[in-house]
């Protein structure tokens, strides 16, 4: 394959072939290398703990290394990341909905590592373009009480571009998923109009308290274009949102997003999430006591559980808490996968809550 060329990971569409339900839009395939580190290792790395700004490489390698070289040095758990893929293979795996990802990853053992993870978890990759370069990383470092901090590296790391992607792509699904980023914002814009174009809905998540900090007024203008039909922010991105507004609460958020999204939800850690669609508004507390031993992906997770919720008919209520039980179950281990003893978790809350199980279960 030469410079620049792409192929698929697995074979094109063929005509007449059913596309899945929910496509993830996620323009670098990405791997993430999580361990439990000790707050002082995070102290000597730049930016805010809690936040996700993106580094180098040699970043990426430098942070790495301090926590190999840690007193107590850490197990780095490495497998197929990303808030879109987190999403998607929950949806897949937990809930048996028919998913994809549409995205591109590199020809390196990394491209490698994300294909079998997701391929093994039932996901469809046909909308996966494999383009010669890197795969990009990610470092996510959890500390005691299960907040995690994490650190990009997309710098040359391949991506799908906005003219590779078509209407094709897109037809025959109900949902778009799309997580919020600058630097992909030609892409995001360019999916959306194609989305709206073949009655797709789209549902978009804030990502991250710096990204809605640094990019305010172009996540504001793509809200306020009435082409997304749900939003997810959790508290801190919902605080930045409205940020120099006399209230920046998370209840204010909340109608704000509500304004423009047929619904809107803010999750609220271990206070649970508030939703509202139309008039109508519910607060759901959070699911189980288990103290956290990684908050990785729990709003992945909870995004998925309500899309399911949505899928099914369900109330929004039920809906939330539906969420509460995916996102619930992921921050019991590390890493943004739920464990199969997990699931069962899932499942057992949901009958105690007279919530639909799927019939993967």
């Amino acid at each position: 394959m030469g410079v620049g060329e792409i192929n698929r990971t697995q074979l094109p569409k063929k005509s007449g072939q059913v596309a899945p339900l929910i496509l993830g839009l996620q323009p670098s395939a990405l791997i993430d290398h999580v361990a439990k580190v000790d707050s002082s290792l995070l102290d000597r790395i730049p930016g805010d703990k809690g936040g996700s700004i993106p580094v180098a490489f040699e970043g990426l390698e430098s942070i790495l290394s301090e926590v190999e070289s840690a007193d107590d040095p850490s197990t780095i758990n490495t497998l197929a990341g990303g808030s879109v893929a987190n999403t998607i293979r929950g949806l897949r795996v937990g809930f048996g909905v028919t998913c994809g990802i549409i995205g591109a990853r590199g020809d390196d053992e990394q491209g490698r590592m994300f294909v079998s993870n997701m391929l093994s978890n039932g996901v469809n990759l046909s909308r996966l373009r494999t383009k010669e370069g890197p795969t990009a990383q990610c470092v996510c470092l959890v500390d005691a009480i299960g907040n995690r901090t994490m650190r990009p590296c997309l710098l040359g790391a391949v991506r799908l571009q906005p003219d590779e992607l078509t209407r094709e792509d897109l037809r025959g699904s109900k949902w778009l998923l799309v997580r919020y980023a600058f630097h992909n914002l030609e892409l995001t814009r360019n999916a959306i109009r194609l989305a709206k174009q073949e009655g797709v809905s789209v549902s978009i998540d804030l990502a991250s308290f710096e990204m809605v900090r640094n990019h305010r007024s172009s996540l504001l203008e793509l809200l306020k274009s009435g082409d997304v039909d749900l939003c997810f922010a959790n508290e801190d991105e919902a605080r930045e949102l409205l940020s120099g507004e006399p209230n920046d609460g998370p209840e204010a958020a909340l109608d704000f997003l509500a304004k423009h999204c047929q619904w809107a939800v803010v999750t609220l850690g271990p206070n649970g999430s508030m939703a509202k669609h139309g008039e109508e508004i519910v607060r759901v507390p959070a699911t189980g006591e288990t103290q956290a031993v990684d908050a990785t992906g729990a709003g992945d997770l909870f995004a998925g559980g309500f899309l399911y919720g949505l899928l099914k008919g369900l109330a929004l209520e039920d809906c939330c808490k539906v969420g509460a039980c995916s996102g619930g179950a992921v921050i019991r281990s590390l890493g943004g996968e739920v464990k199969p003893e997990n699931w069962q978790w899932v499942y057992k809350q949901m009958n105690t809550k007279g919530l639909p199980v799927p019939n993967t279960c």
